[in-house]
């Protein structure tokens, strides 16, 4: 019996806007005034079993003054024996402005689609205060809160119009000169439900372009809809990650 596999994963990063996306870092003295980072991976099962897996994430960032400005979009489709399991896209838009001192301010607005979370689309724009905490070559600590406005529009229901309240960390941990560790967490609360992510990821260089990461994921939403299929989302993921 004949079983095939084929495997392609391709990650651009740029140093001004290395990992985090829930609360991003200051850049540095010497980051570009332009970069952006892209991820694709591809898995195809053929045989006994037959899938497909499709994930691709990217990110655009650029300084104006003491502005970051960053635009970010991702796509997953997962099927089997000719079905789909999988299918989720996002599209979000972010805006930061730094004081002096480790003190910021921070705006976006994020659309979803899930196809198996039980929503048509979210639509969410969040605001708020953010606090670098640490910030050093082995630590580095972001916190940031603040409220916003959720759109839930609903299959076969009317749209849902949520007050939110947002929350988000992200840490940084150098703990060697050719690896390290972050992790990045967020949590949305609304009078309906609480979602909740997360992204741990190691990253290991091999020299000065090329680094392997293996990362996770989860999503949980505490009261999807009734028709969901599941209240937690779980990606594992290893990449080749290209700097630039």
């Amino acid at each position: 019996m004949f079983v095939s596999a084929t495997f392609f994963s391709l990650v651009l990063i740029s140093p001004a806007a290395a990992n985090p996306f829930y609360a991003p870092p200051p850049p540095t003295d010497d980051a570009p005034i332009f970069s952006g980072d892209a991820e694709l991976g591809f898995t195809h099962l053929s045989g006994n079993t037959n899938s497909q897996t499709l994930i691709g994430k990217t990110r655009l960032t650029w300084l104006t003054g003491n502005f970051i400005h960053s635009l970010r979009g991702e796509v997953r489709n997962v099927s089997k024996d000719g079905e789909t399991s999988a299918e989720q896209y996002l599209l979000a838009a972010r805006e930061r402005y730094d004081f002096k001192g480790p003190h910021y301010v921070f705006g976006f607005a994020r659309w979803e689609k899930d196809r198996f979370a039980g929503y048509d689309q979210q639509l969410s724009m969040i605001g708020g205060y953010g606090r670098q905490l640490l910030e050093g070559s082995r630590h580095s600590l972001s916190l940031e809160a603040g409220p916003g406005y959720r759109n839930d529009r609903l299959r076969d229901a009317d749209n849902e119009q949520l007050a939110v309240a947002y929350t988000a960390l992200v840490y940084h941990w150098g703990f060697s000169d050719y690896a390290d560790i972050d992790q990045e967490m967020s949590v949305e609360y609304t009078d309906k439900n609480t979602t909740g992510r997360s992204l741990t990821a190691l990253t290991a260089r091999l020299n000065s372009r090329m680094s392997l990461r293996l990362s996770h994921e989860v999503k949980h939403n505490s009261q999807p809809p009734d028709d969901a299929s599941e209240r937690t989302d779980n990606t594992t993921s290893a990449s080749l990650l290209y700097h630039w």
